[in-house]
């Protein structure tokens, strides 16, 4: 799960789908970081750990780190969470199948629709939605990789 600064979507993305699978049983490594280092080593923003909790998770034992190219060998499937996200990490594949691993992650609740998960870092009201658009999104992560 991959956005800018690893402290708002991708938190919530990585918190979502640990639940998600381990309520399904299955034994999945999942985790999130930033195209940037900007925020290194921070729990993630006060407001994601607020919408998470209202709905049960706790994401605080995440920090934030940023994404490396050796993380397209690492991972099996790396979602972005915008168009810029995707492009910078799409420019560290080193080849066809690394690139290959890299979708936005709203296509899988949207396929084909390119749509990007708002940054809700500067205001304050788009938290829960994010998190609704997460939660869906991971719904169909779990249905087509399960």
């Amino acid at each position: 799960m991959v956005c800018l600064g690893n402290i708002c979507r991708s938190p919530l993305a990585e918190g979502i789908l640990k639940e998600k699978a381990k309520a399904k049983g299955l034994d999945w490594q999942v985790d999130s970081a930033g195209t940037s280092g900007y925020h290194a080593g921070e729990l993630p923003d006060s407001r994601s750990i607020a919408v998470a909790k209202n709905h049960d998770l706790d994401i605080t034992d995440q920090r934030s780190q940023q994404f490396l190219a050796s993380d397209l060998d690492e991972y099996d499937l790396v979602f972005a969470m915008d168009a810029s996200n995707y492009q910078n990490i799409v420019r560290m594949a080193h080849n066809d199948s690394q690139k290959g691993k890299v979708h936005l992650i709203m296509n899988m609740a949207s396929p084909g629709m390119n749509q990007g998960v708002p940054d809700p870092y500067w205001g304050n009201d788009g938290f829960e939605n994010v998190y609704q658009m997460l939660d869906l999104a991971c719904d169909k992560i779990i249905e087509q990789f399960a």
